[in-house]
């Protein structure tokens, strides 16, 4: 058996754990710029605001419906889901991360299990200890765990935990659930298997083996025996490196100001290194680019990109932020208001895979690497940017968050005060 534990309006979900007074109350959570909805609460669904709305849309609908706003607060809700994983490895040998707010448990081996009390008793271990509401559902298959999960989120009454396995629930839960809900089939193929009248998971389950691998390839196939009972989607249990990392921001207002440019990409920079050595590896090649605003059609455009091959993979944060800066003073030109950059890191390897050169210092590469370490460990218990490098100045991104909450969970300063009367 899997279980897929997927948590519920995640981001909405957090911003309620430290503000007990918005339960009831529709909640959305805004992207990069305060641009568009990308969480919403129950609530804010019922009130007709969608996924991706603009903000500047649905304003009158926030004010008028008294809807509780936030930029988005990532730091705050990478930490929460990682206190959910932390609880979902008390029940399973082994996890798998899909997303930020969705982990497939491997049930596999466990016997003499009521998995439906088992998905209840996760979903409610959960909200115990992290106040975060998780659906749990407990399948044959990882797809078909997918839609028992949703199921949770669709009927209260499951009590957030749903174990489905008899093949005539199976069939009467997929002859209603639409086939571009099903996972491996999205929006995008959707349409031409309407076209054929494939408009629910159980008509996807009675086409022949050989007309879905026409149609859909291996992949459709997969699904296609997921849905049928069979499970052939590996279970990854290990943590797969990234080949590709980036780090970009789209700023509030344009930049025209080259040391103010060069301090963003400096923090770009320097968080692509820490990711480089969260992950174990080290990159010989990044892109630097900065572009202006494509919508102003009055001003000025320009894309610029420089690509940067370094002499040896690394992950240190000095050669990366450095040779990232420089690249910015190369590709910046006066006279344009740039209003997004980034940083770019490809090539990567296992940092233990890094060929070192024979006259190399070795004392100051070690030199080098406790320094390196010591700064994680400074960053890692006082809060990211606690120390950097001067370049970065004060680490601030220019984007527009004004609705941000406190970092109760990453930030001395944000912690929560209680007084006790």
């Amino acid at each position: 058996m899997f279980a897929l534990a997927d948590c519920n309006n995640f981001f909405a979900s957090c911003e309620r754990v430290f503000r007990p007074d918005l339960q009831g109350r529709p909640v959305i959570v805004l992207s990069s710029n305060d641009g568009c909805a990308i969480a919403r609460s129950n609530e804010a669904k019922a009130l007709g605001i969608k996924m991706g709305a603009p903000y500047f849309k649905i304003r009158d609908i926030v004010e008028r419906q008294n809807v509780a706003v936030f930029s988005g607060n990532m730091a705050l809700y990478g930490d929460m889901s990682q206190r959910v994983r932390w609880v979902l490895e008390e029940f399973a040998p082994s996890i798998e991360v899909y997303s930020i707010d969705e982990a497939f448990l491997d049930l596999r081996g466990l016997q003499g299990v009521d998995f439906d009390s088992y998905a209840k008793s996760i979903s409610r271990r959960c909200w115990q200890l992290t106040s975060i509401p998780v659906s749990v559902g407990i399948a044959p298959t990882k797809t078909l765990a997918k839609i028992a999960s949703k199921l949770c989120k669709q009927y209260p009454k499951l009590k957030g935990g749903c174990y489905m396995h008899r093949p005539e629930d199976i069939e009467k839960v997929l002859r209603r659930y639409p086939i571009e809900d099903v996972w491996g089939i999205g929006r995008r193929s959707a349409p031409k298997l309407k076209d054929i009248g494939i408009l629910t998971a159980y008509d996807y389950t009675r086409l022949e083996e050989g007309v879905v691998r026409n149609m859909m390839g291996i992949t459709g196939v997969r699904t296609w025996k997921e849905l049928r009972g069979e499970a052939c989607i590996e279970f990854e249990d290990g943590f797969e490196a990234k080949q590709s990392i980036c780090v970009s921001r789209s700023f509030s207002e344009e930049i025209s100001d080259v040391a103010v440019l060069t301090e963003q990409v400096a923090n770009f920079a320097s968080t692509v290194a820490e990711k480089l050595r969260k992950q174990g590896s080290a990159a010989s090649e990044l892109t630097v680019f900065a572009y202006t605003n494509r919508f102003r059609d009055n001003a000025p455009q320009m894309y610029g990109t420089q690509l940067v091959h370094l002499p040896a993979a690394t992950n240190d944060q000095r050669v990366i932020v450095t040779r990232a800066v420089a690249a910015t003073r190369e590709l910046y030109r006066r006279g344009y208001g740039y209003k997004k950059a980034g940083v770019v890191a490809t090539h990567i390897i296992p940092a233990e895979s890094v060929m070192h050169s024979l006259f190399e210092d070795r004392e100051a590469v070690e030199r080098e690497h406790k320094l390196t370490s010591v700064v994680d460990a400074v960053n890692s218990a006082f809060g990211k940017g606690t120390v950097k490098f001067a370049v970065q100045g004060s680490g601030r991104i220019l984007s527009s968050s004004e609705k941000q909450s406190p970092h109760y969970t990453t930030k001395w300063s944000d912690i929560p005060s209680v007084t006790v009367k």
